[in-house]
């Protein structure tokens, strides 16, 4: 366990931030997952600026890497596009 005042209060604050990036991210994935799962291509096309600026936000925090959020907007670009 830590052992000075400033190692605790690191303590503290990293399990604040680890609680904030696995909310922001969860949130993302079912974001994503609502939207693959959408079958109105309008609501689609509305949707898809929200959540790519939630993936841009997570690869720019680090809490993914800026290729895997490359990746998804990608795929979610290709599930529109198939979309009739």
């Amino acid at each position: 366990m830590a052992n000075h005042k400033s190692a605790l209060k690191r303590v503290r604050a990293n399990e604040k931030k680890r609680d904030r990036n696995r909310y922001q991210h969860k949130t993302t994935r079912n974001a994503i997952r609502d939207l693959r799962k959408s079958e109105d291509k309008g609501e689609v096309e509305k949707r898809m600026p929200e959540v790519f600026s939630m993936i841009d936000k997570l690869a720019k925090k680090n809490i993914i890497h800026r290729n895997k959020a490359a990746n998804l907007k990608s795929s979610l670009n290709r599930h529109l596009n198939e979309m009739a």
